[in-house]
Protein backbone atom coordinates (compact mmCIF):
# COMPACT_ATOMS: atom_id res chain seq x y z
CA UNK A 1 0.00 0.00 0.00
CA UNK A 2 2.83 2.30 0.55
CA UNK A 3 4.75 1.66 -2.51
CA UNK A 4 1.01 2.44 -4.29
CA UNK A 5 0.65 5.76 -2.54
CA UNK A 6 4.71 6.46 -3.18
CA UNK A 7 3.74 6.05 -6.78
CA UNK A 8 1.08 7.95 -7.04
CA UNK A 9 2.17 10.94 -5.11
CA UNK A 10 5.40 10.73 -7.43
CA UNK A 11 2.66 11.05 -10.42
CA UNK A 12 0.83 13.81 -8.37
CA UNK A 13 4.29 15.55 -9.01
CA UNK A 14 4.82 15.25 -12.39
CA UNK A 15 1.54 16.25 -13.41
CA UNK A 16 2.07 19.79 -12.67
CA UNK A 17 5.69 19.88 -14.39
CA UNK A 18 3.86 18.34 -17.63
CA UNK A 19 1.66 21.26 -17.50
CA UNK A 20 4.04 23.72 -16.94
CA UNK A 21 6.53 22.39 -19.83
CA UNK A 22 3.40 22.15 -22.26
CA UNK A 23 2.26 25.69 -20.79
CA UNK A 24 5.84 27.21 -21.90
CA UNK A 25 6.39 25.03 -25.32
CA UNK A 26 7.65 25.95 -27.07
CA UNK A 27 11.13 27.60 -25.08
CA UNK A 28 13.41 27.47 -28.01
CA UNK A 29 13.25 25.95 -32.04
CA UNK A 30 11.66 23.41 -33.73
CA UNK A 31 13.11 21.43 -36.00
CA UNK A 32 10.51 20.61 -39.09
CA UNK A 33 11.36 17.55 -41.11
CA UNK A 34 10.55 17.85 -44.47
CA UNK A 35 10.94 14.44 -46.25
CA UNK A 36 11.95 15.37 -49.73
CA UNK A 37 14.36 17.80 -51.47
CA UNK A 38 13.94 21.32 -51.15
CA UNK A 39 11.22 23.16 -53.87
CA UNK A 40 8.92 20.72 -54.32
CA UNK A 41 5.05 20.61 -53.19
CA UNK A 42 5.94 19.42 -50.04
CA UNK A 43 9.08 21.73 -49.22
CA UNK A 44 6.82 24.41 -50.36
CA UNK A 45 3.96 23.80 -47.97
CA UNK A 46 6.13 23.60 -44.64
CA UNK A 47 8.07 26.50 -45.45
CA UNK A 48 5.02 28.27 -45.89
CA UNK A 49 3.29 27.05 -42.49
CA UNK A 50 6.81 26.84 -40.63
CA UNK A 51 7.36 30.51 -41.63
CA UNK A 52 3.89 31.48 -39.75
CA UNK A 53 4.33 29.00 -36.84
CA UNK A 54 7.34 30.88 -35.88
CA UNK A 55 6.01 34.28 -36.18
CA UNK A 56 3.09 32.86 -34.15
CA UNK A 57 5.54 31.27 -31.25
CA UNK A 58 8.31 33.68 -31.59
CA UNK A 59 11.03 30.95 -32.18
CA UNK A 60 12.38 29.48 -35.11
CA UNK A 61 11.18 26.72 -36.75
CA UNK A 62 13.73 25.27 -38.91
CA UNK A 63 13.06 23.55 -41.73
CA UNK A 64 15.52 19.99 -42.32
CA UNK A 65 15.40 18.21 -45.54
CA UNK A 66 15.76 14.96 -45.25
CA UNK A 67 14.68 13.56 -48.80
CA UNK A 68 15.05 9.48 -49.91
CA UNK A 69 12.98 6.91 -50.79
CA UNK A 70 9.67 8.60 -51.80
CA UNK A 71 9.29 10.40 -48.67
CA UNK A 72 10.67 7.91 -46.43
CA UNK A 73 13.68 8.12 -44.70
CA UNK A 74 12.66 11.42 -43.36
CA UNK A 75 9.75 10.28 -41.98
CA UNK A 76 11.78 7.21 -40.26
CA UNK A 77 14.15 10.31 -38.83
CA UNK A 78 11.13 11.05 -37.17
CA UNK A 79 10.06 8.44 -35.52
CA UNK A 80 13.07 7.93 -33.73
CA UNK A 81 12.96 11.18 -32.75
CA UNK A 82 12.97 12.63 -28.88
CA UNK A 83 9.06 12.73 -28.30
CA UNK A 84 9.23 15.91 -26.66
CA UNK A 85 7.64 18.58 -29.35
CA UNK A 86 11.23 20.24 -30.79
CA UNK A 87 11.13 17.89 -33.51
CA UNK A 88 7.83 17.15 -36.11
CA UNK A 89 7.70 16.66 -39.79
CA UNK A 90 5.15 17.46 -42.43
CA UNK A 91 5.21 14.27 -44.89
CA UNK A 92 2.88 13.27 -47.33
CA UNK A 93 0.65 10.56 -48.52
CA UNK A 94 2.84 8.33 -49.98
CA UNK A 95 5.21 8.20 -46.62
CA UNK A 96 2.47 7.72 -44.34
CA UNK A 97 -0.33 6.04 -46.35
CA UNK A 98 0.74 3.89 -49.60
CA UNK A 99 4.75 2.72 -48.81
CA UNK A 100 4.05 1.29 -45.37
CA UNK A 101 2.00 -1.68 -47.63
CA UNK A 102 4.61 -1.17 -50.83
CA UNK A 103 7.91 -2.00 -48.51
CA UNK A 104 9.35 -2.89 -45.54
CA UNK A 105 9.79 0.66 -43.70
CA UNK A 106 10.89 0.88 -40.03
CA UNK A 107 8.12 2.64 -38.79
CA UNK A 108 4.57 2.22 -38.35
CA UNK A 109 2.38 5.52 -39.21
CA UNK A 110 0.03 4.40 -36.57
CA UNK A 111 2.10 3.10 -33.95
CA UNK A 112 5.22 5.21 -34.05
CA UNK A 113 4.07 8.56 -34.93
CA UNK A 114 1.79 11.12 -33.31
CA UNK A 115 -1.04 12.55 -35.85
CA UNK A 116 -1.09 16.46 -35.21
CA UNK A 117 -2.60 17.89 -37.98
CA UNK A 118 -4.01 17.58 -41.48
CA UNK A 119 -2.31 20.15 -43.07
CA UNK A 120 -3.07 20.47 -46.69
CA UNK A 121 -4.51 18.15 -50.04
CA UNK A 122 -3.65 18.48 -53.59
CA UNK A 123 -5.27 16.82 -55.85
CA UNK A 124 -4.21 14.52 -58.92
CA UNK A 125 -4.66 15.48 -62.43
CA UNK A 126 -5.04 13.05 -65.52
CA UNK A 127 -4.05 14.50 -68.70
CA UNK A 128 -3.17 12.93 -72.05
CA UNK A 129 -0.35 13.76 -74.86
CA UNK A 130 -1.97 16.16 -77.60
CA UNK A 131 -1.73 13.58 -79.98
CA UNK A 132 -4.31 11.32 -77.98
CA UNK A 133 -7.63 11.73 -80.07
CA UNK A 134 -9.98 11.70 -76.60
CA UNK A 135 -10.55 15.11 -75.24
CA UNK A 136 -13.15 13.40 -72.01
CA UNK A 137 -13.06 10.73 -70.08
CA UNK A 138 -15.98 8.69 -72.15
CA UNK A 139 -13.55 9.34 -75.06
CA UNK A 140 -10.40 7.93 -73.39
CA UNK A 141 -11.86 4.96 -71.88
CA UNK A 142 -13.65 4.41 -75.43
CA UNK A 143 -9.84 4.57 -77.05
CA UNK A 144 -8.12 2.52 -73.98
CA UNK A 145 -11.29 -0.23 -74.96
CA UNK A 146 -10.67 -0.04 -78.20
CA UNK A 147 -6.88 -0.50 -78.09
CA UNK A 148 -6.51 -2.72 -75.03
CA UNK A 149 -2.66 -2.94 -74.00
CA UNK A 150 -1.44 -0.32 -76.23
CA UNK A 151 -2.44 3.01 -74.42
CA UNK A 152 0.33 3.48 -71.78
CA UNK A 153 0.22 6.10 -68.31
CA UNK A 154 3.59 7.10 -67.03
CA UNK A 155 4.12 8.03 -62.86
CA UNK A 156 6.73 9.34 -61.03
CA UNK A 157 7.52 5.72 -59.63
CA UNK A 158 6.21 2.69 -58.90
CA UNK A 159 4.27 2.57 -55.80
CA UNK A 160 3.88 6.38 -56.40
CA UNK A 161 0.42 7.79 -55.98
CA UNK A 162 0.40 8.52 -59.19
CA UNK A 163 0.93 4.64 -60.32
CA UNK A 164 -1.73 3.74 -58.10
CA UNK A 165 -4.66 6.69 -59.00
CA UNK A 166 -3.10 5.04 -62.59
CA UNK A 167 -4.35 1.37 -61.60
CA UNK A 168 -7.58 2.54 -59.62
CA UNK A 169 -8.50 3.97 -63.13
CA UNK A 170 -8.01 1.00 -64.84
CA UNK A 171 -9.97 -1.07 -61.88
CA UNK A 172 -12.65 1.30 -62.25
CA UNK A 173 -13.07 1.78 -66.10
CA UNK A 174 -12.00 -1.90 -66.60
CA UNK A 175 -9.66 -0.87 -69.24
CA UNK A 176 -5.89 -2.63 -69.90
CA UNK A 177 -3.25 0.20 -70.44
CA UNK A 178 0.06 -0.35 -69.27
CA UNK A 179 1.88 1.61 -66.78
CA UNK A 180 5.54 3.32 -67.50
CA UNK A 181 7.40 4.41 -64.01
CA UNK A 182 10.06 6.91 -64.08
CA UNK A 183 12.19 8.46 -61.71
CA UNK A 184 10.01 10.85 -60.51
CA UNK A 185 7.58 13.52 -62.31
CA UNK A 186 9.54 15.76 -64.37
CA UNK A 187 11.03 12.72 -67.00
CA UNK A 188 7.42 11.60 -66.64
CA UNK A 189 6.08 14.71 -68.30
CA UNK A 190 9.12 15.12 -70.34
CA UNK A 191 8.05 11.69 -72.13
CA UNK A 192 4.42 13.04 -72.02
CA UNK A 193 5.30 16.06 -74.14
CA UNK A 194 7.20 14.21 -76.28
CA UNK A 195 4.00 11.70 -76.84
CA UNK A 196 6.18 8.84 -75.51
CA UNK A 197 3.61 7.59 -73.15
CA UNK A 198 -0.35 8.64 -73.07
CA UNK A 199 -1.35 9.70 -69.91
CA UNK A 200 -0.60 10.58 -66.64
CA UNK A 201 -1.79 11.35 -62.99
CA UNK A 202 -0.07 14.18 -61.56
CA UNK A 203 -0.62 17.16 -59.17
CA UNK A 204 -2.20 19.85 -59.99
CA UNK A 205 0.34 22.43 -59.64
CA UNK A 206 2.73 20.76 -61.94
CA UNK A 207 1.02 20.38 -64.91
CA UNK A 208 -1.44 23.49 -64.63
CA UNK A 209 1.05 25.83 -66.61
CA UNK A 210 1.33 23.04 -69.38
CA UNK A 211 -2.44 22.69 -69.45
CA UNK A 212 -2.46 26.95 -69.86
CA UNK A 213 0.15 26.20 -72.91
CA UNK A 214 -2.23 24.08 -74.67
CA UNK A 215 1.09 21.11 -74.44
CA UNK A 216 -1.14 18.91 -72.27
CA UNK A 217 -5.21 18.03 -72.58
CA UNK A 218 -6.92 17.93 -69.65
CA UNK A 219 -9.27 14.75 -68.74
CA UNK A 220 -10.63 14.95 -65.22
CA UNK A 221 -9.74 16.13 -61.47
CA UNK A 222 -9.21 13.21 -59.37
CA UNK A 223 -10.88 15.22 -56.17
CA UNK A 224 -14.38 16.01 -54.65
CA UNK A 225 -14.46 19.53 -56.17
CA UNK A 226 -13.26 21.62 -58.77
CA UNK A 227 -10.06 23.42 -58.50
CA UNK A 228 -10.33 27.14 -58.28
CA UNK A 229 -7.07 27.21 -60.62
CA UNK A 230 -8.80 25.07 -63.17
CA UNK A 231 -12.47 25.58 -63.01
CA UNK A 232 -13.05 23.89 -65.87
CA UNK A 233 -11.05 20.89 -65.41
CA UNK A 234 -14.46 18.39 -64.42
CA UNK A 235 -14.01 16.34 -61.63
CA UNK A 236 -14.07 12.31 -61.77
CA UNK A 237 -16.67 11.92 -60.02
CA UNK A 238 -18.97 14.68 -62.50
CA UNK A 239 -18.10 12.08 -65.35
CA UNK A 240 -18.86 8.95 -63.68
CA UNK A 241 -16.32 7.68 -62.01
CA UNK A 242 -16.95 9.13 -57.97
CA UNK A 243 -14.73 6.40 -56.64
CA UNK A 244 -11.50 7.39 -58.57
CA UNK A 245 -10.36 9.98 -55.84
CA UNK A 246 -6.41 10.40 -55.58
CA UNK A 247 -5.51 13.34 -53.65
CA UNK A 248 -2.48 13.70 -52.64
CA UNK A 249 -1.78 14.84 -49.23
CA UNK A 250 0.47 16.33 -46.44
CA UNK A 251 0.22 16.03 -42.74
CA UNK A 252 2.17 16.99 -39.55
CA UNK A 253 3.44 14.31 -37.55
CA UNK A 254 4.96 14.00 -34.39
CA UNK A 255 7.13 10.94 -32.66
CA UNK A 256 4.89 8.79 -30.62
CA UNK A 257 4.53 9.46 -27.23
CA UNK A 258 4.80 13.05 -27.53
CA UNK A 259 2.29 14.51 -24.40
CA UNK A 260 -1.07 14.97 -25.75
CA UNK A 261 -0.71 18.94 -23.80
CA UNK A 262 2.68 19.76 -26.33
CA UNK A 263 0.53 17.56 -29.77
CA UNK A 264 -2.38 19.92 -27.89
CA UNK A 265 -0.14 23.06 -28.26
CA UNK A 266 1.74 22.12 -31.52
CA UNK A 267 -2.43 21.66 -33.06
CA UNK A 268 -3.31 25.03 -32.01
CA UNK A 269 0.05 26.58 -33.49
CA UNK A 270 -0.32 24.62 -36.79
CA UNK A 271 -3.85 25.28 -37.25
CA UNK A 272 -3.69 29.00 -36.30
CA UNK A 273 -0.72 29.61 -38.97
CA UNK A 274 -3.08 27.40 -41.64
CA UNK A 275 -6.18 29.77 -40.99
CA UNK A 276 -3.97 32.53 -42.13
CA UNK A 277 -5.30 34.21 -45.10
CA UNK A 278 -1.52 35.16 -46.26
CA UNK A 279 -0.75 31.67 -46.31
CA UNK A 280 -4.38 30.54 -47.70
CA UNK A 281 -3.21 32.73 -50.52
CA UNK A 282 0.44 31.74 -51.21
CA UNK A 283 -0.96 28.03 -51.26
CA UNK A 284 -4.12 28.22 -53.93
CA UNK A 285 -1.38 29.24 -55.99
CA UNK A 286 0.14 26.00 -55.45
CA UNK A 287 -3.32 24.37 -55.36
CA UNK A 288 -3.54 23.20 -52.34
CA UNK A 289 -6.60 23.11 -49.88
CA UNK A 290 -5.69 23.60 -46.29
CA UNK A 291 -7.53 21.56 -43.93
CA UNK A 292 -6.28 21.68 -40.56
CA UNK A 293 -8.25 19.08 -38.40
CA UNK A 294 -7.63 17.50 -34.63
CA UNK A 295 -4.95 14.98 -34.21
CA UNK A 296 -7.80 12.43 -33.76
CA UNK A 297 -9.61 13.21 -36.99
CA UNK A 298 -6.45 12.98 -38.80
CA UNK A 299 -5.26 9.75 -37.37
CA UNK A 300 -8.49 8.07 -38.53
CA UNK A 301 -8.25 9.98 -41.79
CA UNK A 302 -4.24 7.97 -41.98
CA UNK A 303 -5.85 5.09 -40.80
CA UNK A 304 -8.67 4.90 -43.19
CA UNK A 305 -6.47 6.08 -46.01
CA UNK A 306 -3.61 3.05 -45.28
CA UNK A 307 -6.75 0.72 -45.54
CA UNK A 308 -7.93 2.38 -49.02
CA UNK A 309 -4.34 2.11 -51.01
CA UNK A 310 -3.29 -1.62 -49.85
CA UNK A 311 -6.92 -2.58 -51.35
CA UNK A 312 -5.97 -0.65 -54.93
CA UNK A 313 -2.69 -2.21 -54.24
CA UNK A 314 -3.96 -5.58 -53.38
CA UNK A 315 -6.68 -5.32 -55.96
CA UNK A 316 -4.67 -4.37 -59.13
CA UNK A 317 -2.16 -6.98 -57.88
CA UNK A 318 0.80 -4.49 -57.92
CA UNK A 319 4.05 -6.02 -56.94
CA UNK A 320 5.48 -5.29 -53.55
CA UNK A 321 8.71 -5.25 -51.59
CA UNK A 322 6.81 -7.20 -48.44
Amino acid sequence: MRILCAILSGLSLLLPIASAAAEDFPAHQIRLIVPFPPGGPNDIIARVVGQRMSEITRQPVIVDNRGGQGGVLGTEVLAKAAPDGYTIAISSAGALAISPTMEKVAYDPLKDLQAVTLVAKVPEMLVVATDVPAKNMAELVALAKAKPGRLNFASSGPGSLPHLAGEMLKLTAKIDIVHVPYRGAAPAVSDLLGQQVQMVFLDLPVLLPLIRAGSLHAIALAAPQRAPTAKDVPTTTEVGMPDLQAENWYGMVAPAGTPPAIVAKLNRIATEAMSDPAVKEKLAVQGAELIGDSPEHFHAFMESEITRWATVIQDAGVPTEK
